[in-house]
């Protein structure tokens, strides 16, 4: 039996590691990934660019690439139609990107073609395999164990090499909250990935569509993107901490605004929704929503939040920490400057 391998928490600290690479910037790091999407929704043409825009370290909505070799499975066309989509993408192109449109499946070979390839061509950097089920055996076991095993082993050939590889793969049609639990097949998929990505449309003939990311390396992103020409343009992206300020009150924001010139503030929630001449929120929600974001918003904008509790009503305190401070330094200065008078 192989002894385990460990790291105490010393080294972990003070040793420098070797860190994650990017093939694409904050999006796409070394690892396996999950690109999903309904069928014909465009993920295809996607990929294209993608791999296009990395085989000549050219940005992607205004994100660095790594210039480097690529391979794209193509498993689902022809080499006639992704030179019709190459005509329609790019007037030029280079010989570190390229096509096949046959591989064995993952259980009959197909880790030892692409470790094959990789050692002929060692500066490929991205994989991607265009669908996940072609490289699949098919079968009646769809079992969390079947789906995790075959997802590791393309795990094991990314970390092996140090590469990025992304299996491109469908979404059910069943509506669901998280856009995430949509994605074909059991947990298993998704858990022993590193980044999933989802691309969606409202509907079939819209030619705008949200791709949401999440993933170990990354933070939640979403992006806004428009079809036209046969390329997907970049609309709006939106990290995790712009998509939290959309869903904070806008009366939190009043408040903030409110106790810009105030070293502190004292009254009911009552008299606080009359100084701030707000009539659609109840005096109970201002408080919830308040003590809801102490700790973030109002904290961020050094405002501090407390509540004094009596037999009458309870009692709202709000100080301006940045006041506050600026007033004591400027009392004791004057003070020092006292005794020396």
């Amino acid at each position: 039996m192989n002894k385990l391998e460990t790291i105490n928490a010393l080294d972990l600290l003070y040793n420098p590691l070797e860190q994650v690479e990017y093939i694409i910037q904050d999006i796409l790091p070394t690892g396996l990934h999950l690109f999903c999407g309904a069928s014909k929704i465009g993920k295809s043409w996607l990929m294209l660019k993608m791999c296009l825009q990395v085989s000549k370290g050219e940005e992607i909505w205004g994100l660095k690439t790594k210039e480097s070799e690529v391979l794209y499975l193509c498993l689902e066309d022809t080499f006639a139609r992704i030179q019709s989509r190459l005509f329609k993408l790019t007037d030029e192109a280079n010989e570190k990107l390229n096509f096949t449109i046959s591989t064995n499946k993952i259980s009959n070979g197909l880790v030892m073609q692409l470790e094959e390839y990789i050692k002929q061509k060692p500066n490929t950097r991205l994989i991607v395999i265009d669908t996940l089920q072609k490289i699949r055996n098919q079968s009646a076991d769809s079992s969390y164990a079947s789906d995790y095993g075959d997802i590791s082993i393309m795990k094991n050939l990314a970390d092996k090499y140090k590469i990025a590889i992304v299996l491109v793969h469908h979404i059910r049609k069943q509506n669901d909250n998280d856009i995430f639990n949509r994605v074909s097949g059991t947990t298993g998929i998704m858990g022993s990935s590193d980044t999933t990505f989802i691309l969606e449309k409202k509907s079939r003939e819209d030619n705008t569509a949200k791709l949401y990311m999440t993933g170990r390396d990354v933070e939640y992103q979403e992006f806004t993107l428009k079809f036209e020409n046969c390329n997907w343009e970049l609309v709006e992206r939106q990290k995790q901490e712009d998509i939290q300020k959309q869903k904070v009150p806008s009366v939190i924001y009043k408040v903030i605004d409110f106790m810009q010139d105030k070293e502190e503030w004292k009254g009911t929630a009552t008299e606080l929704l009359q100084e701030l001449a707000e009539t659609e929120v109840a005096p109970n929600v201002i408080t919830k929503v308040l003590n809801e974001y102490h700790t973030t918003e109002l904290k961020d904008n050094s405002i501090l939040y407390s509540v004094n509790r009596n037999n009458k009503n309870r009692q709202i305190i709000l100080t301006n920490e940045k006041l506050v401070t600026a007033s004591k330094n400027f009392y004791e200065n004057v003070t020092v400057d006292f005794k020396f008078l």
